[in-house]
């Protein structure tokens, strides 16, 4: 009987090994610096997402985030969230081609913003999150690739710039994406904008002409009125020449 509990132990101990072996392999898909939209980030529109940054390490700081922004989709408006023990530096580049934005066209784009820890950083066993405004986002891609460089105190560098692909397993440093929602109504953010001004513009046409129909009808209530206490005195004139008729009798 006593060979039973041996295989039992012996089952639960290899099971223990090979659980704790999918744990640490599986482990760094889920610590990689990812982004995130703080509610969702809509084709043409405007967003604010997160960098996660999580500490891979356990005998070493992430002092410095570098994050790369895509040249083939690119954002004339990025604008980072000052984050407590962190300077930030955003960097802008020429664009080969230049885009039109609010009527605008914009030779140059953000192309990397570099955070680095004033004191201690990231610490072992902790993450940091790194906000960041941005847009207008693509009308005609899925989703955003950034790509990321995160630096430890002790110089080592981790390169998470692989780009995922659809049905493809996910790759050993894989780059930061931004999956995106379609657009409202079907249209883009310029087309949104130039829907909010013709709404703007019907609710004040209406808003004029309701003006002018309570003007008009204003005076026409006056008129009628005074026909009112024209028509009034007359009838009082009548009847008091004819008392004064009476009486003279």
């Amino acid at each position: 009987m006593s060979a039973v509990p041996r295989q039992l132990k012996r089952a639960a101990a290899v099971g223990a090994v090979a659980a704790s072996a999918v744990f640490v392999f599986s482990a760094p898909a889920f610590a990689h610096v990812s982004v995130e939209p703080t509610g969702e980030a809509a084709k043409g529109g405007y967003a604010t997402v997160n960098f996660k940054v999580p500490n891979e390490r356990d005998n070493a700081s992430t002092t410095k985030l570098e994050v790369n922004f895509p040249t083939d989709h690119p954002l004339a408006s990025v604008m980072p969230q000052p984050v407590d023990g962190w300077d930030v530096k955003v960097t802008k580049s020429k664009l080969d081609k230049p885009i039109e934005m609010h009527g605008e066209k914009i030779a140059e784009a953000v192309s990397k913003v570099t955070w680095t820890a004033d004191d201690k950083g990231i610490e072992p066993g902790t993450f940091q999150q790194f906000p960041v405004s941005l847009g207008a986002l693509p009308e005609d891609a899925d989703q955003v690739v950034f790509k990321a460089l995160q630096t430890y105190s002790n110089d080592e560098v981790v390169r998470w710039i692989e780009e995922p692909q659809k049905g493809a397993p996910e790759p050993e440093s894989p780059a930061p994406v931004l999956e995106l929602a379609a657009a409202a109504d079907g249209h883009g953010g310029a087309a949104s904008a130039e829907k909010a001004s013709d709404d703007a513009g019907s609710e004040a046409g209406a808003a004029e002409q309701a003006a002018a129909d309570s003007s008009d009808g204003l005076a026409r209530g006056l008129g009628v009125a005074g026909i009112l206490v024209g028509a009034a005195g007359v009838a009082f004139g009548l009847l008091a020449g004819r008392r004064r008729g009476e009486s003279a009798s």
